[in-house]
């Protein structure tokens, strides 16, 4: 830990001293695998190595995930001390069971006693569910879902289970011990699900996220809106509007290249204009305030804004978007389909 602690701040500290300006920053997340176990001393020092290089202020949102079970009062004490504002608690389900089944190291009295401690210390607490999971019935899920509408939380993330090849669940729905429900059935799920948290002041902001007004994520409206980001650290993802690349997933690599002043980037990828405006259309889509068809049709050929603007009235007929004032978005229908309206749209 120590090791990987001091080659974390020398790429925060080579990547600002390479920098024309003192980088200000809107925005900080600390995520991927679980960053509720870096210790109390490591994370303050990192935050001041941070407030070293950085400009940023009280309004910058500073975000940590948290998994339950790995939370103590001396770590929330610290993450105050640091300026963590906001945190995104994974709860996923509150089946005992289930958790153990996705191999998580928590269970639902470890939800309950994260929620009761974090909120005497943050106002700002987010929660990630996952619908479909094999296991939980309907009725248990609406139950969750209303049980978690009594919880100190202003932030509500929805995610459908993706099944990820060569995993443990990979292999039993493969061998069909485990069975998935219906795909007509998490639709109508989903639905439920988002008129129950609009009933309780819970607005949808994006395909999968609810917050209460003025509790949007801002750092996640950033990777919605392609903002440029810079990630530091092992396996850290960054991006500059046009190129995205990536961190050594390699632990001895990424030190001994730090360590001896060589680049820890191990991939990276130029997109094309193609590919921009599909990620301007599926990303803007995802979002309530949907997307302003003018930056999308710029830098097109006259045929394929003829045929993007014929698949728009093919899409509004069939009751899936809407557009108004040059902004094309999805409606409740639309969001279930959202993949296929992307498809649909940016279709030749």
């Amino acid at each position: 830990m120590a090791q990987y602690h001091a080659v974390l701040k020398k790429e925060i500290e080579t990547f600002v001293h390479d920098a024309p300006v003192k980088p200000a920053l809107k925005t900080i997340y600390l995520g991927g695998g679980t960053p509720s176990t870096y210790p109390a001393p490591h994370l303050l020092d990192t935050f001041a190595t941070l407030r070293e290089q950085f400009e940023f202020d009280e309004s910058t949102e500073i975000t940590i995930e948290v998994n339950p079970g790995t939370v103590t009062t001396e770590l929330l004490l610290a993450w105050k001390q640091a300026g963590i504002n906001r945190l995104s608690i994974g709860v996923q389900s509150l089946k005992d069971i289930v958790l153990k089944s996705l191999n998580r190291h928590q269970t639902r009295s470890d939800v309950y006693a994260v929620l009761k401690e974090a909120s005497c210390y943050f106002e700002n607490l987010s929660v990630d569910f996952i619908v479909g999971l094999p296991g939980v019935s309907d009725d248990e899920w609406k139950e969750m879902i209303q049980e978690a509408m009594n919880w100190p939380i202003k932030h509500i993330s929805i995610y459908f289970l993706t099944v990820h090849e060569d995993t443990p669940l990979y292999f039993k729905v493969t061998n069909k011990r485990v069975q998935l429900p219906p795909d007509d059935a998490l639709v109508d799920l989903y639905d439920w699900t988002v008129d129950t948290l609009h009933a309780h002041g819970f607005e949808r902001y994006e395909l999968s996220n609810f917050a209460k007004i003025g509790y949007q994520s801002r750092h996640n409206a950033a990777y919605w809106d392609r903002k440029a980001y810079r990630g530091f650290g092992l396996g850290a993802c960054s991006f500059n509007g046009t190129v995205r690349f990536q961190n050594s997933k390699n632990l001895g690599q990424y030190i001994e290249k730090l360590s001896s002043g060589q680049s820890v980037i191990e991939m990276s990828e130029e997109l094309s204009g193609q590919q921009i405006m599909l990620e301007k259309l599926m990303l803007g889509l995802r979002q309530s305030k949907g997307v302003l068809v003018d930056l999308y049709l710029e830098n097109i050929t006259e045929q394929q804004r003829v045929l993007f603007f014929q698949n728009i009235d093919l899409l509004v007929q069939s009751g899936l978007v809407m557009y108004v004032d040059g902004v094309i978005r999805l409606t409740p229908k639309g969001y279930a389909l959202e993949n296929e309206v992307t498809l649909r749209l940016f279709s030749e």
